[in-house]
């Protein structure tokens, strides 16, 4: 493929395939280096905004997995605002842009960041997706992660975490099942 030009589609498939085997297989520096290619080359050679999104949302991914998490939340920032201008905002590629968000400021332990994002599209996800739906369910997850994990909450905040988490048992049990 590397003969080919770079806007040859089989060529760009290869690339992404690779880069997302890479990281399936845990080697991330690898995967970086093709990924960060990928989204070089895609920028060359005007793709859309679509498929730079796609691309920067498995570079995030990526990124936290090399331990790069300051570039994993600027990187999936980029991807939630960019959904966000794509899509509007009750879109579930928007959704899931916003959850991923949201993990990388929770893995870098920024809650006062992290709840606001949460607050804003919680309510989407249950109108657009249901209160049943895998995403809806981790997005309360992640929010009540944020509210009990960070060591300013207040006993409110407990209370709040406390209550997500009853409320949402009933519906993860139905939808995962027992053993989640």
């Amino acid at each position: 493929y590397l003969g080919r030009p770079e806007t040859d589609r089989p060529r760009q498939l290869a690339m992404n395939v690779l880069g997302m085997g890479l990281h399936e297989v845990e080697h991330y520096e690898d995967a970086l280096s093709v990924q960060e290619a990928e989204l070089a080359m895609k920028r060359r050679i005007g793709a859309s905004e679509h498929e730079l999104l796609a691309v920067q949302n498995n570079l995030a991914r990526t990124y936290a997995k090399t331990g790069r998490f300051e570039d994993a939340v600027r990187t999936s920032r980029d991807v939630y605002s960019g959904r966000l201008r794509v899509n509007g905002e009750e879109h579930e590629s928007t959704l899931r842009a916003a959850n991923n968000h949201a993990s990388f400021l929770i893995d870098l332990r920024r809650y006062k960041e992290t709840k606001p994002v949460l607050r804003k599209i919680i309510p989407a996800a249950r109108r657009v997706l249901g209160e049943s739906h895998h995403l809806t369910i981790l997005m309360k997850m992640n929010y009540a992660a944020a509210l009990y994990q960070d060591r300013g909450a207040t006993l409110d905040d407990l209370r709040e975490a406390v209550t997500t988490l009853e409320e949402l048992e009933p519906i993860a049990r139905r939808v995962l099942g027992g053993a989640h």
